[in-house]
């Protein structure tokens, strides 16, 4: 099994973390994860996206340039990642701020409402979060178990950001039905 992914969006979103925290979760349960991120010019506000792989064996290359799952958390990165994936490959994307996706017959497509998922749970800032539970749904690893408490060892100080997160991943893992 491998899984590679490409995740983007603009700095400040939270895709590093949504990243870091799925990696560390699929570590934690014995799976090999690569990540390999990519910044813009500025970091708020500029472009940010980054490879994450994932397999039962050795990774050869962090590199996942045809991914089998591009998760999108702004119009830009829908339009600029969408023609990377394989066929057959998934596009997970925040339907709260990407209104429209380029058509393409031979993936999957998925809208995720995260911002406003998000905003309901009573912080807004955790959309990536909600984006990181459909992605491990769609995914099918690591476990919701792994990611939280993947969570807890990254987030461990804050007890309040990791309440929410676990809140908000729960509900982007709830929203996917597979």
């Amino acid at each position: 099994m491998i899984v590679k992914t490409l995740c983007a969006g603009s700095g400040g979103q939270g895709v590093m973390t949504l990243a870091n925290v799925m990696g560390n979760a699929a570590m934690f349960q014995g799976f090999h994860a690569t990540y390999l991120p990519a910044y813009g010019a500025a970091m708020r506000g500029g472009t940010a996206n980054c490879t994450l792989t994932i397999a039962d064996e050795e990774i050869a290359s962090p590199v996942a340039s045809a991914p089998d799952i591009v998760v999108a958390l702004n119009p830009p990165s829908a339009v600029a990642f969408i023609n990377r994936l394989v066929p057959g490959g998934k596009l997970l994307y925040n339907s709260s701020i990407v209104t429209e996706v380029p058509e393409r017959k031979d993936i999957e497509v998925v809208a995720i409402p995260a911002n406003d998922i998000a905003l309901a749970l009573g912080n807004d800032r955790s959309a990536n979060m909600v984006m990181l539970g459909a992605f491990a749904k769609l995914a099918g690893v690591p476990s919701l178990d792994a990611i939280i408490s993947s969570i807890e060892f990254l987030m461990g100080k804050k007890k309040s950001l990791v309440e929410i997160s676990c809140k908000a991943v729960t509900k982007g893992a709830d929203f996917i039905s597979v």
